[in-house]
């Protein structure tokens, strides 16, 4: 028997039931767009992390404090001032592999406009920031060196923190708020940035000078630098050998021996990238194995009514091996009809996945991305499933004695 005709007489018998054939590739259907949902939203999440680090700064190199050999143990970063302003000096004046560096000092603090109160992050750092973070106005213009110097009273406002406190559409170019009742002027807004990979919204925050910060919100540590520093490599291809180079300038600025902990530690966006990206494939493949299990479970259901077909129809089994059907033909058509249930379950699969997925992504705001790749892969192992779980009961329907098949009723 040719194989189109096996095939012609698989859709027959399946069509004859279309609910039952339904009702079992449903299993299938399930599983495949389970799978293709947890990956896409999982390559949606980690494309919107790569995005989001990447908004930071490509080039960027974090560098704190701490991280040295105590007498509590090895404390983490930031736990013990050691980087002083000089080595910030150093750091930007004799390093050719860097291009610019900024501290970083943070505290939540209510601020008052004249006509609303806002709990947003206050900010104190350089000008120099904004250039390593690539982040410019939208409207204004930014503090200056000279502002750094004189810790003026100026303010860069975030587009979040600016509508809560003066409402939407409002230029707040201008406006006086009052952080800790001393009066900041505000001199620019910031471009949009968004949520940064943590899920935070980074447009709430008022940046001011650093200086101003030390004065009114925080004192600093004398000759240490407090809080994070950013370091902008010359370039990205540059952070391996300016991370090197950092380590080994303060290293000898600090006197340490070879067999001492730096009393510092760095970090770079890539890192960052790997380990979040990292986690993200962790929970998506925990997620996309539980997807399996119920494409599994679809598997046994096509068995289960492939073996119920084969009762069914062994009297119709009987008389086509008594008309010359070889066990073959036999095997081979209950063995399409498996397949053929289970890839058009896949296909189903396929466009329930990719549906729930946009229309979910829709509603909350995730970034989806199907990858065909995946698509594929989900298409065969679907029809894997049906070839593995219609085995048996194929097998089963070639084996039978046409005598016997014959005599059933």
């Amino acid at each position: 028997m040719s194989a189109g005709e096996t095939l012609r007489l698989a859709a027959r018998a399946l069509s004859r039931n279309k609910l039952r054939s339904f009702l079992t590739a449903l299993g299938i259907i399930i599983g495949v767009g389970a799978v293709i949902f947890m990956q896409s939203i999982g390559e949606g999440a980690k494309a919107r992390v790569r995005s989001q680090i990447e908004s930071a700064g490509t080039n960027i190199v974090m560098l704190f404090s701490g991280s040295s050999q105590g007498p509590g143990g090895r404390g983490g970063a930031g736990s013990q001032p050691s980087i002083t302003w000089e080595d910030l000096r150093a750091i930007q004046t004799e390093l050719s592999s860097v291009a610019a560096v900024a501290p970083q000092m943070n505290a939540g603090q209510p601020v008052i406009s004249e006509t609303n109160t806002w709990n947003t992050q206050i900010t104190g750092t350089t000008p120099d920031y904004f250039i390593i973070r690539n982040w410019p106005v939208e409207k204004g213009s930014m503090f200056t060196a000279s502002d750094q110097a004189s810790a003026a009273k100026n303010a860069v406002i975030g587009l979040t923190a600016a509508e809560n406190l003066f409402g939407p559409g409002v230029d707040p170019i201008g406006q006086i708020i009052r952080i800790r009742d001393a009066p900041f002027t505000i001199i620019g807004v910031l471009e949009r940035k968004g949520q940064n990979a943590m899920g935070n919204d980074q447009d709430d925050v008022i940046f001011i000078p650093l200086s101003a910060f030390q004065t009114r919100m925080q004192r600093g540590l004398g000759k240490f630098v407090p809080g994070r520093i950013f370091v902008s490599a010359v370039s990205p291809d540059a952070i391996p050998r300016a991370r090197n180079e950092i380590a080994q300038l303060l290293r000898e600025r600090h006197r340490l021996g070879a067999d001492e902990e730096d009393d510092f530690s760095t970090s770079s966006m890539a890192e960052m990238t790997s380990m979040l990206t990292s986690t993200q494939e962790t929970v998506t493949l925990l997620l996309s194995s539980i997807a399996l299990v119920s494409l599994i479970v679809g598997g046994i259901g096509v068995m289960n009514i492939m073996l119920v077909s084969v009762t069914e129809r062994t009297r119709e089994i009987g008389i086509r091996m008594a008309v010359g059907a070889q066990p073959a033909d036999i095997m081979a058509q209950f063995l399409i009809e498996a397949l053929v249930l289970a890839t058009v379950g896949g296909a189903l699969g396929v466009l329930f996945g990719v549906g729930l997925g946009h229309l979910l992504a829709g509603k909350f705001g995730w970034t989806m991305v199907t990858r065909t790749e995946i698509v594929v892969l989900a298409l065969g192992v679907s029809a894997g499933v049906g070839v593995i779980f219609g085995l048996y009961p194929a097998r089963k329907a070639s084996q039978l004695d046409p005598i016997e098949a014959l005599r059933y009723e």
